[in-house]
């Protein structure tokens, strides 16, 4: 089992930059990949970034690529997303998730956050 808790959210003005940060607890990450999503009200839910737990290796939306960054603390207990460059279409709700499997797909991801609201404005 894993918990997994997002921070960082927030309001920002369009150009600009956050730091979203997932917490997990519970399980060797090892085990697992991570990943964000995020969600719009009434569109499905976005791949955004993901890092095997093992090696590091990482994989980007196409919407994000350039802009974010997915990166870990030296614990590997904390997991971050970068969003700098931000747009008015970036504005969402961020979630963490955590799976045995390494995909950009939402259900590969069985434990997952209760998100962190990103609102970008112009």
């Amino acid at each position: 089992q894993v918990l997994l808790v997002e921070s960082g959210g927030g309001s920002v003005q369009a150009g600009g930059s956050l730091r979203l940060s997932c917490a997990a607890s519970g399980s060797t990450l090892s085990r697992y990949s991570m990943a964000w999503f995020r969600q719009v009200p009434g569109k499905e839910r976005e791949f955004v970034a993901a890092m095997k737990w093992s090696d590091g290796e990482i994989s980007y939306g196409d919407s994000v690529k350039g802009r974010f960054t997915i990166s870990r603390d030296n614990t590997e207990s904390t997991m971050f997303l970068q969003l700098n460059s931000l747009k008015v279409e970036d504005t969402a709700v961020y979630y963490c998730a955590a799976g045995v499997f390494y995909l950009a797909t939402e259900s590969a991801y069985v434990y997952w956050g209760q998100g962190t609201q990103v609102t970008v404005f112009s």
